[in-house]
């Protein structure tokens, strides 16, 4: 079973029974209190934490796993020995990244402050197939503590964590990541104009610590959307299971999650080599055309159309995707030179 499926035979145990009456309220309060406006409600008991899990936990792992690919995509010889969690709550990167390198048994860890939270995610992860997943170790830690030290791993990710702290807070847990990865560090965020600043925040703090972007950006020099009415963020396709359909009260068999991110890596340990540009918009087709939005390195924003009169180059464009890599790599299958 692949970590995606074996995440939603977790969700679905978890809720089982009369426990699921009882989540299906907490939902209702906990939209109610997102909808609101004001901050994010309070997670006060294992009800509301597996409410947030149902409710969130399969987009922010769709988000979280689009980011680590973007990140395998641009160093394939490399592969994280550990992992950090940093504000993982019910742990959706520990599923995603064992769904992008499912052959790890790598050692994980997962920070956060809510005990609510660790614990249902500690009872997710027992039952879960992926020895990375099943072995994780969940530990309750305060963020931004003063003087706090946590210990090195391979791959350190902080997602939809950010957004929850006061500012210095932020750079104080965004300077830990950069010091205690040995690797990568991955930042995800909602893909709102605030997530996106968020994460502009933590990529400049990153490029100061001597690490070099690997995506989405082409570049590790200025954000080109920086200062404009533009924010750079992307879609991940979320599939509805029949529990989700039932805990958002939807009738769609999909979603779409917008996220904003950032991958970056210390270059003498994973190598690798950002994609030449990235597709920043949907691509509009026209007849024989495709009309593609990338950020270019040493370009910046740019438009291109690919006409059917380039071939492989043409097939190619058909394919892509918001937040795809442009050109696509060779060996794709487009015969591209």
């Amino acid at each position: 079973m692949n970590a995606e499926d074996d995440l939603r035979a977790g969700l679905g145990r978890l809720l089982d029974g009369a426990g699921a009456r009882r989540t299906a309220a907490a939902v209702e309060r906990l939209v109610a209190g997102y909808r609101g406006g004001g901050p994010a409600p309070a997670l006060r008991d294992r009800d509301d934490v597996a409410a947030y899990a149902a409710y969130r936990m399969p987009a922010t792992f769709q988000a979280v796993r689009a980011a680590l690919r973007a990140l395998a995509g641009a160093a394939p010889g490399w592969e994280p020995d550990s992992h950090l969690d940093v504000g993982g709550g019910t742990g959706a990167a520990v599923w995603a990244a064992a769904a992008v390198w499912p052959d790890g048994s790598r050692p994980t860890v997962v920070l956060d402050q809510a005990e609510p939270a660790l614990a249902v995610g500690r009872e997710l992860a027992a039952g879960a197939a992926a020895p990375a997943v099943r072995a994780a170790g969940w530990r309750r830690h305060p963020l931004g503590t003063a003087g706090s030290a946590w210990a090195p791993a391979g791959l350190v990710t902080v997602s939809y964590v950010l957004g929850e702290l006061s500012e210095d807070v932020r750079r104080d847990v965004v300077a830990d990541a950069a010091r205690s990865a040995r690797g990568g560090v991955v930042v995800v965020e909602p893909g709102t104009p605030e997530g996106y600043r968020r994460v502009l925040d933590a990529r400049r703090q990153l490029v100061a610590a001597g690490f070099e972007v690997l995506a989405p950006c082409p570049h590790s020099a200025a954000c080109p959307m920086a200062g404009t009415a533009d924010w750079c963020h992307f879609a991940a396709r979320v599939q509805r299971s029949a529990l989700h359909r039932r805990i958002k009260g939807g009738e769609l068999g999909h979603e779409d999650e917008k996220f904003a991110y950032v991958a970056a890596a210390r270059p003498d340990r994973v190598g690798g080599a950002p994609a030449a540009g990235r597709v920043v918009r949907h691509p509009q087709l026209r007849k024989g055309q495709v009309l593609l939005r990338l950020c270019m390195a040493g370009e910046g924003l740019a438009g291109t159309t690919v006409s059917k009169r380039q071939g492989p180059r043409y097939r190619a464009a058909r394919d892509v995707r918001w937040g795809d890599a442009w050109p696509p790599p060779e060996g794709d299958g487009h015969g591209l030179p």
